[in-house]
């Protein structure tokens, strides 16, 4: 599970015993590293500093290594990203094809600029250059998801869409913790 919001992290957050026995099944070493920062970031959301230091200790490497990995792969993210993280793609094909436009529409739609996390958690808006899609152009990506030949509409479509979907992820939560022992409370 992708835990998208890391805010006040605590040594005893139970994500680090998770960690922990990733990194001691067999990857306790150095030559382990991306593999330890990629489940890391699947259970944190993003590698902030105490994920960091924690996984540099574990590794016994110095944290500035650990710090210089996960800035040099873009792959990694020192900030945190909403449930569903949308992608625009920029790159020459696509921004021909309106893809300036789609980011506005996004910007506006979600109240937020690029590099910024809804304050709801739901969504977070980045721009790339490419996606190597651009016969689909103008691309967009939605949690990797590739969503191609995006028009305006497609995308207002495509956030309500996304907003029922975790609104019913939701309600369906609450009811699972509404049900004890199999009756409802």
């Amino acid at each position: 599970m992708t835990h998208s919001a890391c805010k006040g992290i605590t040594p005893d957050d139970p994500r680090f015993a998770e960690l922990d026995a990733f990194i001691q099944d067999g990857r306790a070493s150095a030559d382990f590293l991306i593999a330890v920062l990629h489940k890391a970031q699947q259970l944190f959301g993003y590698l902030p500093e105490e994920v960091q230091r924690h996984v540099a200790a574990k590794l016994g490497l110095p944290p500035s290594e650990v710090y210089g990995v996960v800035t040099f792969y873009n792959y990694f993210t020192l900030t945190p990203v909403g449930k569903y993280p949308i992608n625009v793609c920029m790159g020459t094909a696509c921004y021909v094809q309106g893809a300036g436009r789609i980011l506005s529409l996004f910007e506006r739609e979600l109240g937020i600029q690029p590099g910024q996390v809804t304050p709801d958690g739901l969504f977070s808006l980045e721009v790339c250059r490419c996606l190597g899609a651009c016969g689909l152009a103008p691309v967009v990506t939605v949690a990797g998801e590739v969503h191609g030949k995006m028009t305006e509409s497609a995308a207002l479509k495509l956030v309500a869409e996304l907003r029922e979907r975790a609104a019913a992820e939701q309600a369906e939560a609450g009811k699972a913790v509404a049900t004890v022992g199999g009756e409802a409370q």
